[in-house]
């Protein structure tokens, strides 16, 4: 369990399609308790991101070609 001001490490192994291959995008979506989802941010395979706005303070995407895995990390958790 988090506590405030944590940090989180979360990482996805995509198998399906080469995380390099700048066709596609992998992203992050959030659902906080009670709220509809919400888009926190997508990386292509080229490497360009793109964040909301209001979260890109708080969280980072990242890939590594290498291990075809996509990694968010976020920062100053709340819950």
């Amino acid at each position: 369990m988090l506590k405030p001001g944590d940090s989180l490490t979360l990482s996805c192994k995509v198998s399906s399609l080469s995380v390099t291959d700048n066709s596609y995008a992998t992203g992050w979506i959030r659902q906080p308790a009670g709220k509809t989802l919400e888009w926190i941010n997508h990386i292509w395979g080229g490497g360009d991101s793109y964040h909301k706005d209001s979260l890109k303070s708080k969280f980072s995407i990242s890939k590594d070609g290498s291990s075809s895995t996509v990694t968010l990390r976020g920062q100053n958790m709340q819950t």
